[in-house]
């Protein structure tokens, strides 16, 4: 066990490695098969780094609420319409469970923890605020959904007008055809997971690797990057990869300058 452990920064390298290359591939190859490749290998990657950061049975209960709560919410928004508004999948994105696609309950856990680890380095210069007190998580998930929106920002229009992994029922919404409805279902969801997630750390404290570095950081930066690269890119309609430079890029520059001032912090103690 302790040997995986040593092992594991370079695992989670290593499949942070192939979801960028399957990424930049999803530009020129939009098949199904990428699709749920790179999204498999993104939750992979991210579990990884979310054992070496927080350590083990909390990224397991992250994951749990992450995939549980995206699974179950998506199923209601499909079946009755809650949270996201009236939508259908298509067969784009692979194999369903009921109504959903597997990969979208992964990417919600994926998402999320992203999402909680650069609202850390934004606020606290550091990959996790451990078991804060009730109105710090209140305002910290709060600040978790505020980023994954803003990766939706882009993503929703593109998952909608270029790959058709959903149907709309309601195309005539402020934002590209979405409607504001979708938007207050994807912070809401994060927030509940984000949220859920902080609520645990009372009985399971955090655990991360005694030798965590600053490049172990990058992780979560470099997946939300490499989501704000492609968007910038491939962005449809067009007016999005705009948007994703600055919705996405103000939030992963101020992370990057909390990473690198906790890696000083880190190097003045002798730990780093």
């Amino acid at each position: 066990m302790n040997a995986l452990m040593k092992r594991l920064p370079y695992l989670t390298f290593a499949l942070l490695a192939v979801f960028l290359i399957l990424t930049a591939l999803r530009g020129q190859s939009q098949t199904t098969l990428m699709l749920v490749a790179s999204s498999v290998v993104m939750f992979a990657c991210c579990w990884a780094s979310a054992i070496h950061m927080l350590g083990a049975r909390p990224a397991l209960h992250f994951v749990i609420i992450g995939v549980t709560c995206g699974w179950v919410a998506e199923q209601l928004g499909s079946s009755y319409g809650w949270f996201f508004g009236s939508y259908d999948y298509t067969d784009v994105l692979g194999p369903v469970l009921g109504d959903v696609p597997l990969v979208i309950p992964l990417m919600w856990f994926a998402l999320c923890y992203v999402a909680y680890v650069i609202g850390n380095l934004i606020v606290w210069q550091a990959p996790t605020d451990g078991d804060a007190p009730l109105g710090q998580s209140l305002v910290m998930s709060l600040l978790a959904a505020m980023i994954v929106v803003a990766y939706d920002l882009g993503a929703d229009p593109y998952m909608v007008f270029t790959l058709k992994a959903w149907i709309m029922e309601m195309k005539d919404g402020w934002w590209f055809g979405e409607t504001l409805q979708g938007f207050f279902g994807w912070a809401f969801v994060t927030f509940v997971v984000v949220f859920g997630f902080r609520l645990t750390l009372k009985k399971v404290p955090l655990k991360p690797a005694p030798n965590m570095a600053h490049w172990h950081l990058l992780v979560p930066l470099l997946v939300y990057g490499g989501s704000m690269v492609f968007q910038m890119c491939f962005g449809n309609p067009v007016e999005t990869r705009t948007i994703a430079l600055f919705a996405m890029g103000i939030p992963l520059l101020c992370a990057a300058i909390g990473c690198w001032r906790w890696n000083h912090e880190q190097k003045a103690r002798g730990t780093a």
